[in-house]
């Protein structure tokens, strides 16, 4: 993804710092808002896994920091959830100026309960997803029950969360006590997806079942099982991002015709210090990376696992085309590669004995009523599918710097 930094203003004139990543190419097809967690920021791992994984299907997000926390102006003490609200008003403003009107609105935690109190009122909004979201913002007073004594004796307390100390007011506790979900959920008018694990020891699972259960059709539920609260395992985090997208698709007016590379062409990016790249072939998005032991991230397959995927299914193809011109009965294909490089001397096929050569192995299996010269046939003419003849043919590669 690339990624550019913003600041905007909320209500009272306070700058919020946030970030919003990109598509690696073209124009995002839409856009949407995350809310971390609370007390957490914008640049919380998990929140990068998931935006990552939105802009690989041509989502471009915000991620922003609440009014005190992370990069924003004001003080943390003087906010409370219905600051948080108007921060992502603010937010949801900034976008529809500055973009467009995001579509989808994706709140962690304390951010999910901020999404589904907001998200009702935002014209442009088609979907909401919450990921280990309270279904009560007041659930959050049980970070800090044992200063709540304090807090309504004095007036406020420090309280310790996540290791950092952080100062509650009582008006933070009162606006909460403000703050009922069950309506607001009832009437939110549109599609919601839930996210939470079952061993969430923060907010506990039954969150899910109230705000699932409150909610209108359509309505989807699932499970995160083996995650923590705050998605610490980033495998948990990169299926949050992977599975949004392909939920929305159902629900959510995406702009396709964005992302397309003109017939005949490919598009690539790649954007940061490691090997992710993101791959545009017509109105197709994938991603190519290389494997944790080579210094990747291994979300995508190598390069020469796309060559060889190349190869393995333009033989498929070709012998379809075949077997159907001549009416053979041939039910499957399956084809198994493998990339090597070999000394010149051990190689199959080789022009020289020096130094090492590529070598590609590839297995076929054929299903169906076929006799023994079908069979031989087909074999045979695997070596004519396009993608083998021009391997062969040593193509020409003509690179130049582009404007």
């Amino acid at each position: 993804m690339r990624s550019q930094n913003i600041s905007f203003q909320n209500n009272d004139g306070k700058k919020l710092s946030g970030i919003i990543d990109f598509p690696l190419i073209g124009k995002p097809k839409s856009y949407a808002i995350f809310a971390h967690c609370f007390t957490c920021s914008k640049n919380l791992k998990a929140v990068d896994n998931i935006c990552s994984s939105l802009t690989m299907t041509g989502i471009a997000v915000l991620r922003f920091d609440f009014t005190g926390l992370g990069q924003s102006d004001g003080a943390f003490e003087e906010t409370n959830f219905s600051s948080n609200l108007d921060d992502l008003r603010a937010a949801y403003r900034f976008m529809s100026d500055e973009f467009e009107g995001p579509k989808i609105m994706i709140g962690h935690s304390l951010g999910g309960a901020a999404v589904l109190h907001v998200s009702g009122e935002l014209d442009a909004v088609q979907a909401v997803v919450t990921i280990g979201a309270p279904s009560n913002p007041e659930h959050v007073k049980k970070l800090f029950k044992e200063s709540a004594e304090e807090i309504e004796k004095t007036g406020a307390a420090e309280v310790n969360i996540g290791g950092r100390p952080f100062k509650i007011q009582k008006q933070f506790l009162e606006d909460l006590s403000k703050r009922k979900s069950a309506d607001v959920i009832k009437e939110l008018d549109k599609a919601l997806l839930v996210l939470h694990s079952p061993q969430d020891n923060i907010v506990g699972v039954q969150n899910a079942a109230e705000i699932y259960d409150a909610a209108m059709h359509p309505k989807s539920f699932i499970s995160l099982d083996g995650a923590d609260h705050l998605m610490t395992n980033s495998e948990d985090s990169a299926y949050v991002g992977s599975i949004i997208s392909p939920w929305a698709t159902r629900y959510v007016d995406f702009d396709e015709t964005h992302n397309l590379a003109p017939e005949g062409e490919v598009w690539t990016r790649l954007s940061g210090e490691k090997f992710l790249t993101e791959i545009t072939a017509g109105k197709h998005l994938q991603v190519a990376d290389e494997p944790e032991g080579s210094g990747g991230t291994d979300y995508g397959p190598s390069p020469y696992g796309y060559l060889l995927s190349a190869l393995g299914a333009c033989t498929a193809m070709t012998l379809r085309m075949y077997a159907n011109y001549k009416k053979i009965k041939l039910d499957e294909v399956e084809v198994k590669l493998t990339h090597d490089k070999v000394h010149g001397s051990d190689g199959e096929q080789t022009e020289s004995d020096k130094g090492k050569i590529d070598q590609i192995k590839r297995f076929i299996h054929l299903e169906g009523d076929l006799s023994d010269a079908e069979r031989k046939r087909l074999i045979e003419i695997a070596d004519r599918c396009p993608v083998h003849k021009t391997l062969e043919g040593r193509p020409k590669i003509i690179t130049e710097e582009a404007s």
